[in-house]
């Protein structure tokens, strides 16, 4: 399994090759990379042709790629529209799935694995409706990401539509075979248990997103320091799959250049 540090860490900065270099100083294998403006600005060449360049260079594996969040180079400035491809408006669910296209654009020259997508938003509760737009959505971005040599991962998030129960539904009923989930622990804490998440996606689970919390707040804090029970976690995740990845998704609040590698290789060690 894979140590992968998702670069949510580093948001406030532009990612840039020294940050890339911290992750492997701190035991990473792979990054996967957080596609928002300003953090990286998938529609400039330059920058996509930067990080190539180092991964050509470097050992460490361009894991995957989170979809953007949101379209803006404000990181969702207050009132802005978040992406979703389950909106009701069908305007909004095509420029959503043509923003995560254009982010996806950058797997031509970074030699991407994998896409972590988000089917809708906090507000999304499951119906033939969603149901619909998410087979639609996931079925058309995984075709457009496939000849790239990129699969799509849908994640579990804190609404209705994602709970895992209802993602099944959703991989089942679609016959996705070929999507896979990303288990992502903090929410499920949040949510139905972590327990039950792992339980109910069983052997999908392809790749988990690591971070900790109090069960009440999305705080994506470093394994640990919140109520999740590592040990027993990390054991049921594989008495029942073989994940490809864990990846360590942490809140930007937490990073600090001057302690942040020894506390990602702690973090590794915690979860490993």
């Amino acid at each position: 399994m894979l140590k992968v540090l998702s670069t949510h860490l580093f948001q406030m900065h532009r990612l840039h090759p020294g940050l890339l270099d911290l992750a492997a100083r701190s035991g990473a294998d792979g990054v996967e990379i957080y596609a928002a403006r300003p953090h990286f600005d998938y529609t400039r060449r330059d920058e996509i042709l930067e990080l190539a360049s180092w991964f050509r260079s470097n050992p460490l594996v361009p894991f995957s790629m989170h979809a953007p969040i949101f379209p803006d180079g404000e990181l969702g400035r207050p009132g802005a529209l978040a992406l979703n491809v389950l909106s009701p408006d069908k305007a909004q669910r095509i420029a959503a799935m043509d923003e995560i296209k254009r982010a996806l654009d950058a797997a031509e020259h970074i030699p991407l694995r994998n896409l972590v997508i988000h089917l809708g938003d906090k507000w999304d509760t499951y119906s033939l409706q969603t149901l619909e737009f998410a087979l639609t959505a996931t079925e058309h971005l995984s075709a457009f990401a496939r000849p790239l040599g990129v699969r799509v991962l849908i994640e579990n998030l804190m609404s209705d539509f994602t709970a895992p129960e209802n993602l099944m539904r959703v991989l089942t009923l679609g016959h996705l075979d070929k999507i896979g989930v990303c288990l992502d622990l903090g929410h499920a804490h949040m949510t139905i248990g972590v327990k039950e998440a792992i339980a109910t996606f069983g052997s999908r689970i392809t790749t988990v997103h690591a971070h900790d919390n109090h069960g009440i707040k999305d705080e994506h804090l470093w394994p640990g320091e919140g109520s999740i029970d590592w040990p027993e976690t990390m054991a049921e995740i594989h008495a029942v799959a073989e994940p490809e990845a864990i990846i360590l998704e942490l809140d930007r609040s937490l990073y600090d250049a001057s302690t942040a590698e020894e506390k990602i290789a702690q973090a590794f060690d915690r979860i490993a």
